[in-house]
């Protein structure tokens, strides 16, 4: 059922309706090479067919996962004959991003001579995966996931096809059922026609494709989801913006959608135990506790009930007060440790725990707190003398820190004007 024209291709409107750039160039003729950029089954291998069919070239295909470099050598050796008597070559290589910079680098002299139409297929990011030195002599074209309607079509039309599909079986299907089949693809054209095929088989010639057939056709479906790739880094940003954007249902729903996947969560766990400390922080200081009461807790229960515990945790940090101050503070201090080098700690400061110490003036003109009026001796300084103070926490109005800000606005404040009195008195 691989479509044999454009018109025939389901999904990817953007990028070959009628009237889009690349469908012209293509029904032109005039090919370029490309990178396409997208999710199993959403139609790679068939554009780079229909490239060639239309551009009247020869198709050859290569797989970064099952060759090597001798074979790619081979593949091009006979494409740069195939151009020297007048024929073009699209090279399709699929999986590209396997291929590592030296495989990858063996492409650029023929993609530069226009010895090959180089075609390459990927479900990573080319801006991580592939080299630099590629990638500016493609253009990259991103193909989208194919819409459950849009599959429903393609099984629809491999049900009437006599030929190539499966209309000579006298199959019946409901609309529900077959509406069904397309929501369980996930995107994937090939994976619709998988399971409408294995759903044919066991209703058998002139059967009917039932409730009951589809449920031993779906009973171990999975979602898309890629442990090391887009997707998951995808996911884990879409799973930490929406508990930073206070949205518990949006977090819970990119929560489960990782664990549907296979996401270890563990991973999970360590990942919202940050979301507690970055963006939560002294706003609500019982997150970072409950974090970590979920991570032992899903360690001893282990999946499925454990992850009751880490779906508990992420509706809390979703809802509750947020401030990124001390994440911002650390860093503001680590810049000032960089800039500044390494600054003596003031004599006052200073441990005395000898004679000679003391003598030296180690820890002179230090005032004990608890001694102080309130608490804390307001005139005392806690920087290197070169720095000055410094203030890198600041707040926020929400949560517990609105009390803590409070407090430290007030011995902010306090010390302020009495380091002013002593400038005064000095002067």
């Amino acid at each position: 059922m691989r479509p044999r024209t454009l018109d025939e291709m389901v999904g990817q409107r953007r990028l070959v309706s009628p009237d889009s750039a690349l469908r012209t160039s293509i029904e032109a003729g005039a090919v370029h090479s490309m990178v396409l950029w997208g999710p199993p089954g959403c139609g790679k291998t068939t554009l780079a067919l229909l490239l060639a069919r239309y551009a009247d070239a020869d198709f050859r295909s290569v797989s970064a996962v099952l060759s090597g470099l001798p074979e790619v050598r081979q593949v091009l050796a006979e494409a740069g004959h195939r151009f020297a008597e007048g024929r073009r070559t699209v090279l399709f290589v699929d999986e590209v991003h396997r291929f590592n910079k030296a495989q990858q680098d063996a492409f650029l002299p023929h993609i530069e001579r226009g010895t090959i139409v180089f075609v390459g297929a990927t479900t990573e990011n080319p801006s991580f995966e592939l080299n630099s030195a590629l990638l500016s002599r493609c253009r990259v074209h991103v193909m989208e996931a194919v819409s459950a309607d849009d599959i429903r079509l393609a099984l629809q039309q491999a049900l009437e096809d006599a030929e190539r599909g499966l209309g000579g079986r006298g199959l019946r299907i409901e609309d529900a059922q077959l509406h069904l089949i397309a929501v369980a693809a996930d995107g994937d054209v090939r994976r619709g026609l998988t399971l409408l095929e294995i759903a044919a088989e066991l209703a058998g010639e002139g059967g009917t494709i039932t409730d009951a057939v589809l449920e031993q056709v779906l009973a171990d479906r999975t979602r898309r989801f890629d442990k090391g790739g887009e997707q998951f880094y995808d996911q884990i940003s879409a799973l930490h913006k929406s508990v930073r954007s206070s949205n518990p249902d949006a977090a819970l729903y990119w929560l489960a959608r990782m664990l549907d996947g296979g996401c270890d969560p563990i991973y999970l766990a360590r990942r919202m135990t940050r979301m507690a400390v970055e963006d939560i922080g002294l706003a609500d200081p019982r997150a970072l506790p409950m974090a970590i009461d979920a991570w032992n807790t899903y360690d001893r229960l282990g999946s499925p009930e454990g992850e009751l515990a880490l779906a508990q945790l992420v509706i809390y940090l979703a809802s509750t007060a947020k401030s990124n101050a001390a994440y911002v503070a650390f860093k503001a201090a680590r810049r000032d440790v960089s800039e500044y080098g390494t600054q003596d700690v003031p004599m006052h400061l200073r441990n005395a725990p000898t004679r000679l110490m003391k003598e030296l003036g180690y820890a002179k003109g230090y005032q004990y707190d608890h001694d102080s009026d309130g608490g804390v001796a307001l005139d005392q300084t806690g920087f290197p003398d070169a720095m000055g103070e410094r203030i890198y926490y600041r707040p926020v109005e929400r949560g517990m820190e609105l009390k803590l800000k409070d407090k430290l606005d007030r011995l902010r404040s306090a010390r302020g004007a009495s380091g002013r009195r002593q400038g005064d008195s000095g002067a």
